[in-house]
C-alpha cells in the first residue's frame, strides 16, 4: 500500500508530516512520491493565507483525478479554523483538523473498513495538552526539526494561528529529550527546536525555553541547537545571558519584526517597537560572538502610507539581517486586518514587496562580506554533482564545501573564503 503526503506551511506542519509518514511506515506502508498513484493522499493544510486553501484543495482534486479509487484526506489548519468550508470539499474522504494528527492512521483504516465518510474536526479547549506524536526525522535536511510547543495565545491582528492552533500547549523536557536522543541515534547532529511561537514555550508548565535547551545540549552526540523563529518581547535578560553559556546553541536568531514603522506595529497588535526591537539585538550582540540575524517583514499593511513602508525599509536596512523574508499583506477571513479600512491595492504591495525585497538583498551581501575570513563549523546536506556539498554554518550562513572523504551529515571546521551568489565559498581547516 502506497501513501502520499502533500504538506504546506510552516516547519511545525512540516515536521507534523514526518511523524505522519513514521505512523504509516511503522505500520509496512510505502511513502510514494507525488507523481506516482497511490492508495492514499493525506494533505497537511496551511491556512494563514487565502491562497494555502486554495492550493490544498487543487492538490485534493489532482489526487482524486489521479486515483479515483483513493482515500483523500485533508488534515491541519484549514480544517480546524475553517470546518465548514473544509467539509464542502466533496473529494475529501478523511477531514480532521490541527488537533488529533495522531490518530490519522486509525482513520485511514476505519474508511478502508467501513466505507463512510469521517469528518472528526475537534474544538481546541482549554485544558488541551501538548499532543504526542511518533516522530520521524525530515529527511529532506540532515538538520532534524523537533518540535517542543503547539498554539500560541497572541492575538497579532493579521494572524489566524490561534483559531487554527488553539492556546499554547508545551510539550515536557523529559519527552523532548527522549527524542532528542533518539534523533541523535539515528546520526542527525544538530537540532532545530521548532513550535507555533516556542518563545512561549512553557508558559503552561511554569519553565522556559532556557531549560529545554540546556536539558538537549546534555545529550553528547547533539552537536549543534537552533531555534526556530523568536519573540524578542518575551526573553528576559537573564534567559539571554543562560542561552549565551550554551556552548551548543547556534548564534542565529530568527526575530520576527513584520514592520519597521512603529506606527505598523501598534496596528498589527505587536507588542514591541523599533526601538526594543533594536536594543535586543544590540544585547544579543554583546552576549554572542558575531551573531546572525533573520527576520519576516510584512508590506502593505492596512493603513501603511507610502512615509510608513519606506520606514520600514530604512529600519531594515539598519538592522543587517542575513536574509528578510518579505510577504504582501494577504486579509484573513477571522482576522481583525480583514475588517480593517485603508485597505493597500495589490499592485502597490507587490511593488512594495520587490522594493523591500532588493534592499533586503544588498543588505545580505553586507552582512556575508563582513563574515570573509571568518571560522566556524558548516553542517553538510546536500551533495552536487561536482561532489561539493551544500551546508550551513551554525550562524545559518549558506556555503559551498569542497573536499576529500565527505559526507552528508558531517560537521567540519572552515574559514570562509568568499561570496558566491548567494551562498559563500569556505575551505576546510
Amino acid at each position: 500500500m502506497k501513501v502520499c503526503f502533500f504538506t504546506l506551511g510552516c516547519k511545525v506542519n512540516q515536521q507534523e508530516t514526518a511523524a505522519m509518514m513514521n505512523i504509516f511506515s511503522k505500520n509496512g506502508w510505502e511513502i510514494a512520491d507525488d507523481k506516482e498513484v497511490s492508495d492514499v493522499y493525506i494533505v497537511n493544510s496551511c491556512t494563514v493565507t487565502l491562497s494555502g486553501d486554495k492550493k490544498s484543495i487543487q492538490w485534493i482534486r489532482r489526487a482524486k483525478k489521479q486515483n479515483p479509487n483513493a482515500v483523500v484526506v485533508l488534515c491541519g489548519c484549514m480544517p480546524q479554523a475553517f470546518p465548514d468550508k473544509a467539509k464542502n470539499v466533496s473529494e475529501a474522504d478523511i477531514i480532521i483538523g490541527s488537533k488529533g494528527k495522531a490518530k490519522v492512521y486509525e482513520l485511514v483504516q476505519e474508511f478502508i473498513n467501513e466505507k463512510h465518510r469521517i469528518v472528526n474536526i475537534m474544538p481546541h479547549c482549554t485544558d488541551d495538552k501538548f499532543e504526542e506524536m511518533a516522530e520521524g526525522a525530515d529527511t529532506m535536511h540532515t538538520r532534524a526539526f523537533l518540535k517542543i510547543q503547539d498554539g500560541c495565545n497572541r492575538h497579532c491582528a493579521y494572524c489566524i494561528i490561534p483559531t487554527a492552533r488553539g492556546k499554547v500547549r508545551s510539550r515536557s523536557i523529559e519527552s523532548i529529550v527522549a527524542q532528542a536522543k533518539k534523533l541523535a541515534d539515528m546520526g542527525h547532529k544538530e537540532i532545530v527546536l521548532t513550535g507555533v511561537n516556542i518563545s512561549c514555550y512553557g508558559q503552561d508548565l511554569g519553565i522556559n525555553v532556557c531549560e529545554v535547551i540546556e536539558a538537549v545540549a546534555e545529550i553528547p552526540n547533539i552537536e549543534r541547537i537552533r531555534f526556530g523563529s523568536l519573540e524578542l518581547d518575551l526573553f528576559t535578560d537573564d534567559m539571554l545571558v543562560r542561552m549565551s553559556k550554551v556552548k551548543k546553541f547556534c548564534p542565529h536568531f530568527h526575530l520576527s519584526l513584520q514592520s519597521g514603522c512603529d506606527k505598523t506595529l501598534r496596528a498589527m497588535n505587536r507588542l514591541y517597537d523599533t526601538k526594543l526591537y533594536t536594543d535586543m539585538m544590540n544585547r544579543l550582540r554583546e552576549l554572542f560572538d558575531k551573531p546572525v540575524f533573520t527576520t519576516d517583514i510584512i508590506v502593505g499593511f492596512p493603513g501603511e502610507t507610502e512615509e510608513d513602508f519606506l520606514q520600514s525599509v530604512k529600519y531594515v536596512q539598519s538592522c543587517k539581517f542575513l536574509k528578510v523574508h518579505t510577504f504582501t499583506f494577504s486579509p484573513r477571513e477571522g482576522t481583525v486586518a480583514y475588517e480593517m479600512k485603508d485597505q493597500i491595492p495589490n499592485e502597490i504591495k507587490h511593488n512594495r514587496n520587490k522594493i523591500m525585497s532588493f534592499k533586503a538583498d544588498q543588505e545580505k551581501i553586507k552582512v556575508m562580506e563582513e563574515f570573509i575570513g571568518f571560522e566556524d563549523t558548516a553542517l553538510l546536506e546536500q551533495q552536487l554533482p561536482d561532489g561539493s556539498f551544500t551546508a550551513y554554518t551554525s550562524r545559518y550562513i549558506p556555503v559551498i564545501v569542497k573536499g576529500e572523504n565527505l559526507k552528508s551529515g558531517d560537521i567540519v571546521n572552515i574559514r570562509l573564503t568568499d561570496i558566491a551568489g548567494p551562498r559563500m565559498n569556505c575551505e576546510i581547516i
